[in-house]
């Protein structure tokens, strides 16, 4: 039989009150709508749950060994409800978010700050990784979108622009490229060069950018805070986008706009097409879009 809700909830006022007015008063019933319901329970189940006459409403034994399991199902019924609205209402949840670190350490934290002092009660997962990274995690259903620095658009993907991302040359203040009233790329092929590791979206966009001009390379280093302490160091410069410059916000240090052509970085919001976002997950996005670099 198919077991409704209100017969449960039929079935639990009268083993509780004994009594089938208060009970039928209790479900908002007439009487004899609420005796046909119990009756329609019993005729289900084939068993007799009440034992009743005039004056007495009592539960058989079968009705005692039923309230127990009509109780666990009513308190599981009741949690998945308060889940639904809690989520619902965004005071329960979970959100994953994948991102490029550049945006993760600099521009995301005030965001989240914002989104968790108006939600305290969602979890946030935060992956700070590189762009194949992030498509991956979107792609395996480990994250509910990501912001990355590839145009995943696939059968199972889609991207859309987000920010664009321009690029600054980082030195020591006394480099004698301060000096200079106009960077060339031939400019920058005169110094020893501090560079990202190839598998980042840095790398990546400087080198298209600047083929077919070479690079002095001196070194490879997987960290901004790395490229930073080498170039503060004086072993050389480098090239960084606008969104990683709170790095090089450090005395002794020089940044300056590169307008070099082709030298701009797209970030895209990517998620799966065959995935509708929960609610907490669409309320972080919209706060994100709202609040884009």
């Amino acid at each position: 039989m198919n077991l409704s809700s209100r017969q449960l909830d039929a079935f639990l006022a009268l083993a509780t009150e004994r009594h089938f007015t208060r009970a039928a008063e209790q479900c908002h019933l007439s009487q004899p709508a609420f005796s046909a319901l119990i009756r329609t329970l019993e005729d289900g189940l084939g068993l007799r749950l009440f034992d009743r006459s005039t004056r007495h409403v009592a539960l058989t034994d079968e009705g005692r060994n039923f309230m127990a399991a009509a109780e666990r199902i009513r308190a599981e019924i009741d949690a998945a409800l308060d889940a639904a609205r809690d989520s619902a209402q965004l005071r329960r949840g979970r959100v994953s978010l994948a991102l490029l670190p550049s945006l993760a350490a600099g521009w995301l934290p005030q965001v989240l700050a914002e989104f968790r002092e108006a939600h305290p009660g969602i979890v946030l997962e935060i992956a700070d990784v590189l762009s194949e990274p992030c498509i991956e995690r979107v792609a395996g259903g480990s994250a509910d979108f990501a912001l990355a620095a590839i145009r995943a658009d696939t059968p199972q993907l889609q991207a859309e622009p987000f920010c664009s991302d321009e690029f600054h040359l980082v030195c020591r203040d006394d480099h004698p490229l301060v000096r200079r009233r106009k960077l060339t790329a031939a400019d920058l092929g005169d110094w020893p060069f501090i560079h990202l590791a190839r598998t980042s979206s840095v790398r990546q966009y400087l080198e298209a950018a600047l083929h077919p001009q070479p690079l002095r390379t001196l070194m490879e280093v997987e960290q901004l805070a790395t490229v930073m302490g080498m170039v503060r160091a004086g072993l050389g410069i480098s090239v960084v986008p606008t969104l990683t410059l709170f790095h090089f916000q450090q005395a002794g240090l020089h940044t300056r706009p590169l307008p070099l052509p082709g030298l701009s970085r797209q970030v895209y919001l990517v998620r799966r097409r065959d995935r509708s976002l929960s609610p907490a997950a669409q309320a972080l996005l919209t706060l994100i879009r709202q609040r884009r670099p």
